[in-house]
């Protein structure tokens, strides 16, 4: 009953009004600002049209379109890719100079029958609503600084709500790693506001890249080191949409962390050590990842979401987890890792500011095998490398390494960024790609299950692309088992969309 006490306590204290006023969001200090300059950016996008991917949108809404579909969409086909992303950067000759920063535009790519429809919608948070009506930016940025910002009360008065969607029950959710969940309308994508699962719960950070268990179940985190503390507060919400629990797990160190992965039964949190400068700038600006210290790694039982078992591990940069699975007293848990830490603090900066050197700071595969009888951590390299983003299909065996899927690099391409889709079955060493060609850039790639199919594998990747030669974004469906043999259709818009980061496919019901 202590503890339960204790726990009460310290949530009403950390979540209070006042408190969180007084906490000032780590993640959203800003102060004296240096940005990119609009004008260089256009000038770097008619040299290198490539760079579109990371253009400012200047409209609020775009379509509904009904695009044309090259080839034939698969029987079973059915439902709707959502995709967030970062897309209004610039205002009154202000550009944000870190990827991060934009505000969030969502997507969706509707599949019914033979016809394709898009549209977007920017997510209408209070920080882009009170942004638009003045005409330039008025809030702290994670990678920015940002001039003559106003104070923020809480996390959500600088949301961008850039990063993620995710659907619970039907209802659809853009998600950043450092505030509320805002929900949006499935059909419209109209913004319904900020989700706040339980009264006392209120703008506690609900991150990016929720997991969804065998039984419908949805597992988060949000980082309170955020908001100014320290842990993390571990979500359970159910399938209904319903608050499960909410829990706060200690942590010894402080640590960054963007994701997170699961096995059947634990999951597992990986802490980044860094260090953060004192002075002035934003929260990236002055974070430094620190390679000469270890990863702390926090296995956590999900029938008991307060207590970690804790692993020491070789320091990693890492942002994305594929699978992870328990084998033979031991966690394998797979992770892209990311050898320049500098690029992986700022990915894509130059791109940002329009130049042409930009590294897409793809990593490489790397497997973390964590003892749960002897206690040791230890990486293992799988010999996959140039990727990012990896996903797989969540119906695999809970004690069986996964096949993904992945953008990838392969032969010319005119961006430094992926050009191509692949698949790796690293434990039987067999790897499938597909070249979209040198002009294109690749991003995510969602899998989605055939209808009334158990067999793990067994789907569909359906994933977006921007064609900077034809000036066009567009959409494409592969056969899972067979992504060598390339897209079984494909949809282009007639103009190009800032690229984003991650996508959800709801299929129709």
């Amino acid at each position: 009953m202590g503890t339960e006490l204790n726990r009460r306590r310290f949530l009403r204290n950390l979540l209070s009004g006042a408190t969180t006023l007084a906490l000032a969001p780590l993640l959203l200090h800003g102060q004296d600002a240096l940005a990119g300059d609009p004008a260089v950016f256009a000038r770097g996008l008619r040299a290198n049209p490539w760079l579109a991917g990371w253009k400012s949108v200047e409209a609020e809404a775009l379509g509904p379109t009904v695009v044309e579909v090259e080839g034939q969409l698969p029987a079973g086909f059915a439902g709707t890719l959502y995709r967030n992303g970062p897309a209004w950067t610039e205002r009154a000759g202000f550009r944000y100079e870190h990827w991060f920063d934009g505000d969030g535009m969502v997507h969706g790519w509707h599949f019914e029958g033979d016809r394709v429809t898009h549209r977007a919608r920017m997510v209408a948070t209070p920080k882009f609503s009170r942004e638009q009506k003045a005409g330039r930016f008025l809030y702290p940025a994670a990678g920015t600084t940002v001039p003559d910002t106003q104070p923020i009360r809480n996390n959500d008065d600088a949301n961008p709500a850039n990063t993620s969607v995710a659907t619970i029950n039907g209802r659809l959710f853009a998600l950043c790693e450092a505030g509320s969940a805002f929900e949006l309308d499935p059909d419209q994508l109209t913004t319904l506001g900020p989700v706040t699962w339980r009264p006392d719960l209120a703008s506690v950070p609900f991150s990016a890249h929720p997991l969804v268990d065998r039984d419908g179940s949805t597992w988060n985190f949000g980082a309170i080191s955020l908001m100014g503390g320290s842990g993390l507060f571990v979500w359970h919400i159910g399938a209904d949409g319903t608050l499960i629990s909410g829990d706060v797990l200690d942590t010894p160190v402080r640590g960054y962390l963007h994701s997170f992965a699961q096995t059947d039964h634990y999951l597992v949190f990986t802490l980044i050590p860094f260090d953060y400068r004192e002075g002035h700038g934003a929260f990236f600006e002055r974070l430094r990842l620190q390679p000469d210290q270890s990863l702390r790694v926090a296995v956590v039982a999900k029938d008991a979401p307060t207590k970690a078992r804790w692993f020491e591990a070789e320091f990693a940069a890492i942002y994305h987890f594929g699978d992870a699975f328990e084998r033979n007293g031991q966690i394998v848990m797979r992770a892209v890792q990311h050898a320049d830490v500098e690029q992986a603090r700022s990915p894509m900066q130059s791109a940002m500011n329009g130049r042409p050197d930009a590294h897409g700071g793809q990593g490489r595969l790397r497997e973390l095998h964590l003892g749960l009888r002897d206690g040791k951590a230890r990486w293992q390299d799988t010999g996959v490398a140039g990727i990012e983003f990896p996903l797989f299909d969540p119906r695999t065996r809970g004690d069986r390494a996964a096949r993904l899927y992945a953008p990838a690099n392969h032969g010319l391409h005119t961006a430094p960024y992926f050009n191509a889709i692949a698949s790796f079955d690293v434990e039987r060493d067999r790897r499938q790609l597909h070249d979209y060609g040198e002009s294109v850039l690749v991003e995510e790639h969602v899998f989605v299950p055939r209808p009334g199919s158990t067999r793990a594998g067994d789907g569909w990747l359906v994933g977006t692309l921007l064609d900077s030669a034809r000036g066009r974004s567009g959409i494409a469906v592969l056969d899972a088992e067979h992504v060598d043999a390339g897209p079984l259709a494909q949809a282009w818009l007639p103009h190009t969309l800032p690229l984003g980061f991650h996508g959800h496919f709801a299929a129709r019901t």
